[in-house]
């Protein structure tokens, strides 16, 4: 079985270009920032995973998915070798995108960006918050657990 399933935010607006074909196929790439569950000193906080949607799916994902949104993929990896114009072996792995969904609300994303200065920050929720306050209704988690204090 192959089956994707992500959850993060758009690196970019998805770029979109169409097939050369006799009917044009809509072919959209994007990259999603998946956060990492847990994390190590000097390790990045996120994964970047390289997408792809076809057809009428990579068109609504064009039309309405914009830098920094938060959406849910569901798909299967794909692996492509191929050679580049030098004649080096190049091999890419990518998620094709069956289905989309929204994360976040619109509202939410809109806020969030409105408040966001140019470079995201990481701003732990003072305990007094609640979760309501937040502009998503969810608490910001503490990156600090260590694995070694995990029971699992």
């Amino acid at each position: 079985m192959n089956k994707v399933i992500l959850m993060g935010r758009l690196t970019a607006d998805p770029e979109v270009r169409y097939s050369q074909s006799a009917e044009p196929l809509a072919i959209v790439r994007f990259s999603i920032a998946v956060n990492k569950r847990f994390k190590r000193d000097g390790e990045p906080d996120a994964d970047f995973i390289n997408c792809v949607a076809f057809g009428k799916t990579g068109e609504f994902t064009s039309k309405y998915f914009k830098k920094g949104m938060m959406i849910s993929v569901v798909g299967r990896l794909q692996v492509r070798n191929w050679e580049d114009n030098n004649g080096q072996k190049r091999i890419t792995t990518e998620v094709v995108i069956e289905e989309q969904y929204f994360a976040e609300s619109k509202a939410a994303f809109e806020s969030r960006r409105a408040q966001a200065p140019a470079e995201p920050q990481s701003n732990p929720v003072p305990a007094a918050q609640s979760p309501a306050s937040q502009p998503d209704g969810f608490y910001n988690v503490d990156d600090s657990v260590d694995d070694d204090d995990l029971p699992f």
